[in-house]
């Protein structure tokens, strides 16, 4: 068999054959993992959703609600309801005040404003100190929790700024930016509660999340 003779034309042709074949494979491989990657992320917010709401019969995710805060910023609110009626609403937020980065929550409140509970989607404080917000403004310790609170009513900034909610020790910075992205989640319940408020709305089925295992 002749020996291919090396010229720049072959290398050029072998390198496009190369990238060609590299990039039918990345999108096929896209392909076979983008549905289970979307699944994924809906079972993550159903288990962020259940935790900061009552118990719901429907699927918060499926009357997802995409608005933004009085400063611009993008945020998505899950009306949870049990038997068609409103009994919470879960708003998914965030902060770009944060020590290292933006804080990402999910706050949850009850039909009256009352903020119901929160989870901590995506932050990344110091260890030690920033990241002991993911307990810290749910404990019943002096001024620490903001859970049963109502933001129309009590002052939700950190206590050395003159409000009504004590930081974490040593990380005030991050108690300021978590305590920002709940006062937006607020700021975003109050947009979309009258219209929630109306009257009940057909339930959707439950996502479908058979098979997916996240790591919440």
């Amino acid at each position: 068999m002749k020996k291919l003779q090396s010229s720049l034309t072959n290398m050029v042709l072998s390198l496009g054959i190369i990238a060609i074949a590299a990039a039918a494979l990345l999108a096929w491989m896209n392909r076979l993992t983008e549905e289970p990657i979307r699944l994924a992320e809906l079972a993550k917010q159903e288990s962020a959703i259940k935790e900061v709401s009552p118990a719901f019969t429907n699927s918060p995710v499926a009357e997802e609600i995409l608005t933004s805060s009085a400063d611009g910023e993008q945020a998505a609110c899950y009306p949870a309801r049990d038997n068609g009626r409103l009994v919470g609403v879960a708003v998914k937020t965030v902060s770009h005040n944060g020590f290292n980065g933006d804080i990402e929550l999910m706050v949850g409140f009850t039909p009256e404003g009352n903020i119901y509970n929160y989870s901590v989607l995506k932050q990344g404080e110091t260890p030690g100190l920033g990241t002991r917000m993911v307990d810290w403004f749910k404990t019943d310790k002096n001024r620490q929790s903001i859970v049963g609170r109502d933001p129309a009513r009590d002052n939700m900034t950190v206590s050395k700024d003159g409000g009504d909610v004590d930081a974490i020790t040593s990380a005030t910075i991050s108690s300021r930016a978590f305590l920002d992205a709940v006062n937006h989640a607020y700021g975003v319940f109050r947009q979309v509660s009258g219209q929630l408020s109306a009257a009940p709305v057909a339930e959707a089925a439950p996502a479908d999340t058979t098979g997916v295992v996240t790591n919440n």
